[in-house]
């Protein structure tokens, strides 16, 4: 008689993911996230600065801000960290205003300026909520917020 065949079950690999955290759980996520934030930031504001207030409307920028919202909402409803959460949905709501404002092709000059500075509050935003996620996650489920 044949001997029936042994299937080893699947072993857990230690960096899954499945603390709901995709930040929390590495710093350097959260370094990047400040660096690349407080950059957009200085570029929205040196725009103001400098009295720049034009903006693409071209196919490519409005598809390119179409992938980053998809991916960003992904992101956003992946994680359970609040902190992550917020971080994500500051930058979901950034990309749907640059998205909005390179469809609208007769968007007077003083709105460019408005999205400029209110974009360039909601980049300074996301990079101090970035900077929350620093430090390692409670995994027992404690650390919602």
């Amino acid at each position: 008689m044949d001997r029936p065949i042994e299937v080893p079950a699947p072993r857990e690999s230690k960096g899954a993911y499945k603390s709901g955290h995709l930040m929390c759980r590495a710093t350097p996520w959260g370094i990047m996230g400040f660096l690349a934030c407080a950059y957009f930031a200085w570029i929205s504001f040196s725009h103001v600065l400098r009295i720049e207030y034009d903006w693409p409307h071209d196919r490519w920028t409005a598809a390119t801000y179409l992938v980053w919202i998809v991916v960003l909402v992904g992101l956003m409803l992946d994680t359970h960290c609040m902190r992550e959460r917020l971080f994500f949905g500051v930058l979901v709501v950034n990309f749907v205003i640059g998205f909005v404002l390179t469809l609208w092709l007769t968007v007077p000059l003083s709105q460019v300026r408005n999205a400029r500075v209110g974009t360039g509050t909601l980049w300074a935003g996301a990079a101090l909520l970035s900077l929350m996620t620093i430090g390692r996650s409670n995994t027992v489920g404690r650390d919602k917020a």
